[in-house]
């Protein structure tokens, strides 16, 4: 098969833009086939990818030799074993924080508020990254610090996004605990029953986003969005925050939007895929 380079130049002449078109070419039936929901016929995966019939047939035979790409028994088309290989491979080598730190100055430029990142650890949900906004109020949280379960943006999304076994078992006995602190102080804006941790958690999951309205902290609201590995576990929590009366507290806001959105597009990049 022939092989043709994109040579061209761009004004500036930047040689590095050089490539080789056919792999451009082909890529797209590897895509079509890692966005469908099963193996495709050649005429469908051909039309999906906007070629015919007959050059898709050529890339694929290609694709055949290299296991990219195998046939059924029905001789509809599918992902081979190279390509299992080479998505292992990736996520392996995927740092979820440091992934979500090199893409919070945009989510910054979104919201305009305070955001930090939170990982389960031994005592809780642990703040591991915090950028500040410019002009924020002051808050008293900083890198290191365990967040409450029941009282904080991040631990209500860790409490409802867990799933079951693991952490979710440790977190347990710091949700009773923390129940019984709320029954003593006679605090009504928390849940004090597990019925009402139960409802908590549905509102959280049916809204995408752990969210506290002046809880944890005088004047002070956040959300957590949560974010997803390749095998559907919970790997972080994002979180903004800041002043009750400057952010947007809408479970439909722009802030809230922006948080869906984000956790959405790093889940996707770490591998997860939603059912």
């Amino acid at each position: 098969m022939a092989y043709s380079s994109t040579t061209e130049m761009s004004p500036e002449g930047d040689k590095e833009r050089a490539g080789i078109q056919s792999v451009e070419v082909g890529f797209a039936l590897l895509d079509v086939l890692a966005q469908a929901s099963g193996p495709l016929m050649l005429r469908d995966l051909a039309s999906a990818a906007g070629m015919s019939a007959a050059k898709a047939h050529r890339y694929l035979v290609s694709f055949q030799r290299l296991s990219l790409v195998v046939q059924d028994a029905n001789t509809r088309y599918e992902l081979g074993p190279a390509t299992l290989r080479l998505g292992l491979a990736t996520l392996s080598r995927l740092d979820a924080v440091k992934l979500a730190r090199e893409r919070l100055p945009t989510l910054m430029d979104q919201t305009g508020h305070t955001l930090a990142l939170a990982v389960w650890g031994n005592r809780g949900p642990t703040l591991v990254h915090w950028q500040e906004a410019p002009l924020a109020m002051p808050v008293s949280l900083r890198l290191g610090d365990v967040m409450p379960l029941l009282s904080s943006a991040t631990g209500r999304c860790f409490a409802a996004f867990m799933g079951h076994g693991g952490a979710a078992d440790k977190a347990q006995p710091m949700i009773e605990a923390e129940l019984a602190l709320a029954r003593k102080l006679g605090r009504s804006d928390l849940p004090s029953t597990a019925a009402q941790v139960q409802a908590m958690n549905t509102e959280t999951r049916a809204q995408g986003l752990g969210r506290v309205v002046n809880v944890l902290l005088p004047g002070i609201s956040g959300f957590c969005a949560p974010v997803f590995d390749a095998d559907g576990h919970l790997a972080m929590g994002v979180v903004s925050l800041g002043s009750t009366a400057t952010l947007d507290t809408d479970w439909a806001g722009p802030v809230a939007q922006a948080l869906r959105g984000f956790a959405a597009q790093l889940s996707s990049d770490l591998g997860w895929t939603s059912v």
